[in-house]
């Protein structure tokens, strides 16, 4: 089997992957951070591998595929759950600050200062996964 090959074997096998988590998602809502960073990686892997494909081939049926991946990507991904993903994040942050800012700084517990700690590793984990999904949408822009 020739690399060109084992390249769009292992695209498809990903492309099966991310149809799977695409269609797992019931709502974006009760999504984890940590799913929604591996939706991410999942859309850039194959993002890179149409692009090495489509510089290494010429069939048609490799094209075709190709094709309809990024079509399920445009539409279904690009235009409808990253935008919903954003959202949720952009909310979830908002929701997080707004509560610590309501914490009254005087007469805190033991148990409400680890509490408060822990709200703001929550908070800084879902301000890196926003900055991570920024940059796709960047790459969106650039395109």
């Amino acid at each position: 089997m020739s690399v060109p090959d084992e390249i769009f074997e292992m695209f498809q096998i990903e492309t099966e992957k991310l149809h799977n988590l695409i269609n797992s998602i019931i709502s974006i809502s009760d999504l984890p951070l940590s799913e929604i960073v591996k939706l991410y990686y999942q859309i850039i892997n194959i993002s890179s591998m149409t692009t090495m494909l489509k510089q290494q081939n010429s069939e048609n049926l490799i094209h075709q595929k190709i094709l309809e991946t990024e079509t399920f990507i445009s539409k279904k991904f690009d235009l409808d759950i990253h935008l919903q993903i954003m959202k949720k994040l952009e909310n979830s942050i908002r929701d997080t600050v707004t509560h610590l800012q309501s914490i009254n700084p005087k007469e805190k517990s033991k148990d409400d200062v680890e509490k408060e700690a822990k709200l703001y590793g929550e908070l800084r984990q879902k301000m890196s996964t926003k900055e991570f999904v920024e940059q796709y949408d960047q790459g969106l822009l650039n395109d």
